[in-house]
């Protein structure tokens, strides 16, 4: 298979999960938790089947594909340079930290931007990128098991008494919710910077996403290292098997998570466990739908429906920080102030027709160029000062 083949697929999946994250974000009122009252009660129970629908399949499962398709990227481009006979470790860090100006641009409207997040953290593949598959696999292994919170869960078992400091993660984003209520463009530009970066740091760290995206990056590059996306008999048997052990495994660690609270009176405990377990189960559920995905690409006739995906796919950046302009512009008080007017399901279909509006941008712009309008910044800013091969 050629590589412009085997990038489609990884751009199928990249569109799927921006998708995801778009609509996911659309139904929260892009991280503003303000509804208003819902008397009918079609539209209540509408608005619930639309939330734990949607939060189902894309809540942790469209981030992790999206973080799997950054480590991959990374790969595919140190890979690209090693056969060039150049070194991609210093380009690629002066690649995460122009991603950390456009996810700072990101975040002037958004609290919820994974960007700036993801250009800190990238750093962690140049420290692993020349170690043998082994061991970057071990290393990301430990990693999505959390070892911060098994030492947390074993400290709560040892100390009965122990009670957690309070969250940061309320505290921030309690601040950034009066803004989003009350304030002008320039307060919410003001305080997306300071408090709504917090608050994601402190999600992040509270939550075990650092240690869950530092795993999934590495993942994402062992991925592109075994040539895991390509058409071949070998890859579909693995991805096969991956579709059947990852569901088999997703409805034990998922129902045991939910369980818990029955069992464990203890909020610490019970805490670190559901941090345990909760990236765990959506990490299953996320290897189901790629190989879902993948073998349904490669093996059936919604090749041509699923590869329609792609130029989306390929427009991820612009896509995702269009969406937080857009969701904050619909829903903050600085724009249309729409969070109390718009129930779920009135926001899920919003979302469903303001994706499908990027969508038909996205095939349009690609039909006429290679990259998307600023992944075309991105790339020249990256080889800015670069000799031509």
């Amino acid at each position: 298979m050629s590589e412009a083949k085997r990038i489609d697929v990884a751009d199928v999946l990249r569109g799927f999960a921006v998708m995801g994250i778009f609509l996911i974000h659309t139904i929260e009122h892009f991280n503003f938790y303000s509804f208003p009252e819902v008397d009918n009660e079609w539209l209540k129970f509408t608005d619930k089947a639309i939330w734990d629908s949607v939060f189902f399949i894309f809540s942790g499962k469209a981030y992790g594909i999206f973080a799997l398709l950054f480590g991959f990227s990374f790969c595919i481009q140190d890979n690209n340079r090693l056969e060039k006979g150049s070194d991609f470790r210093p380009r690629f860090a002066w690649r995460l930290i122009l991603l950390f100006i456009w996810g700072n641009i990101n975040a002037m409207f958004f609290t919820g931007e994974i960007l700036v997040f993801f250009s800190i953290m990238g750093f962690v593949l140049l420290f692993v990128c020349r170690l043998p598959t082994k061991t970057v696999f071990i290393i990301a292994t430990i990693l999505m098991l959390q070892p911060f919170e098994w030492y947390k869960l074993i400290y709560a078992l040892l100390n009965p008494d122990y009670i957690a400091g309070k969250s940061l993660v309320s505290y921030y984003f309690g601040e950034a919710y009066k803004v989003q209520m009350n304030g002008t463009f320039l307060e919410t530009v003001k305080m997306n910077l300071k408090e709504g970066q917090l608050a994601n740091f402190s999600y992040a760290w509270e939550y075990g996403r650092v240690f869950q995206t530092a795993s999934l990056f590495m993942f994402g590059m062992l991925v592109g290292r075994t040539k895991l996306f390509l058409n071949t008999e070998e890859n579909l048997r693995f991805w096969k098997k991956a579709l059947v052990i990852s569901i088999l495994c997703f409805f034990p660690l998922s129902g045991l998570a939910n369980l818990l609270p029955q069992f464990i009176e203890n909020e610490p405990v019970l805490k670190s466990l559901k941090i345990i377990l909760n990236p765990l189960a959506n990490l299953m559920f996320m290897i189901f739908m790629i190989s879902l995905i993948i073998n349904l690409y490669y093996t059936t006739d919604f090749h041509k429906i699923l590869g329609k995906l792609a130029p989306y796919g390929k427009m991820s950046l612009t896509a995702y920080v269009t969406q937080s302009m857009i969701g904050s512009f619909l829903f903050y008080n600085w724009g249309l102030g729409l969070h109390d007017k718009l129930s779920i399901t009135y926001s899920f279909l919003l979302g469903v027709v303001l994706f499908l509006i990027q969508y038909s941008f996205a095939c349009w712009w690609m039909k006429r160029h290679k990259h998307g309008p600023l992944e075309y910044i991105w790339r020249k800013a990256t080889w800015i000062g670069a000799k031509k091969d």
